[in-house]
């Protein structure tokens, strides 16, 4: 008998996303179970019922999506998720509150087709978010050294070091380092992106970070990726449609421009969850993911 591909969707918002479980369908799930208004104390039940009700050699067929729009709160469902396992008696587990690790992957995946991240140098605007942390973290891992961009510098200075701590965690060794620096002006951040040739504006909808004078000032630079769709635009001077379009000697790509390979990472990660019963996909899993999509 060959069981079914259960995914089961857990969600701290009010609302189970309909995004996601759009992704879901469309990644060959058979069955899809959505849980809204998770909260820590239930994981564990919601876990148990999951792994107890096929036997270990059938477990792959069964697998948990964390989503929601905060992604501190996905991460204690994960937390308790993992905790929940015992011996084999485990799931696959993907993270991706808010889109966080896919986009981050996609963002940094399509730099990669531009430039060499290795003993480069970007900024990431707005790095304090989830999406700045996640490409912080996948940046420094492919030996990119980060200056990481915030309004607050005790901010930016945690964040720095929570990115090495996460690296460590990960076992990935790189000599690459986060420096924090603190924006107010538009002549902060011409400082924040000088000798970089790749920035990437991963603020939150409709705020500016980069204007078109600072951004065609900067004569190092070679990729900005804005990952705002909402007006304004996190970049003066993009489109939210570019995608490996040259904008004064610069190849810039929008939202949309990454968008499809965002969808492609979050697809393939769904339908990887069913390979096996161990698989706990965060920000690194997915950016490997990623790199494999190219």
């Amino acid at each position: 008998m060959t069981h079914p591909k259960i995914l089961i969707q857990l969600d701290p918002d009010k609302h189970a996303s309909s995004f996601d479980a759009v992704v879901a369908v469309d990644s060959d799930v058979d069955q899809l179970v959505q849980y809204s208004q998770v909260e820590p104390s239930s994981v564990r039940d919601l876990v148990h019922g999951a792994i107890f009700t096929r036997g270990v050699e059938d477990l792959k067929n069964t697998a948990i999506f964390i989503g929601g729009s905060d992604v501190s709160n996905a991460e204690k469902l994960l937390h308790q998720v993992v905790n929940s396992f015992f011996g084999p008696m485990r799931v696959s587990v993907l993270l991706d509150a808010n889109g966080a690790n896919t986009t981050a992957a996609a963002a940094v995946v399509a730099a990669s087709r531009h430039m060499e991240l290795a003993g480069a140098k970007a900024t990431v605007l707005a790095g304090t978010g989830p999406v700045g942390q996640r490409v912080a973290r996948m940046l420094m891992g492919s030996g990119c050294n980060v200056t990481l961009v915030s309004r607050r510098m005790e901010r930016a200075e945690k964040v720095c070091e929570a990115v090495h701590d996460a690296l460590k965690a990960d076992e990935i060794a790189t000599e690459a380092t986060a420096t924090p620096f603190c924006v107010d002006t538009a002549d902060d951040t011409a400082g924040a992106i000088s000798g970089s040739q790749l920035v990437i504006a991963a603020g939150a909808a409709g705020i500016q970070l980069l204007d078109e004078k600072t951004r065609k000032g900067s004569k190092d630079l070679s990729v900005v990726i804005d990952l705002n769709a909402v007006p304004p635009l996190g970049v003066e001077g993009t489109e939210v449609f570019d995608k490996a379009v040259e904008r004064d000697g610069v190849i810039c790509y929008g939202a949309a421009g990454v968008g499809g390979t965002k969808m492609k990472i979050h697809r393939e990660a769904i339908r990887r969850l069913f390979t096996s019963n161990d698989l706990v996909l965060e920000a690194q899993q997915v950016y490997e993911i990623g790199k494999e999509i190219g």
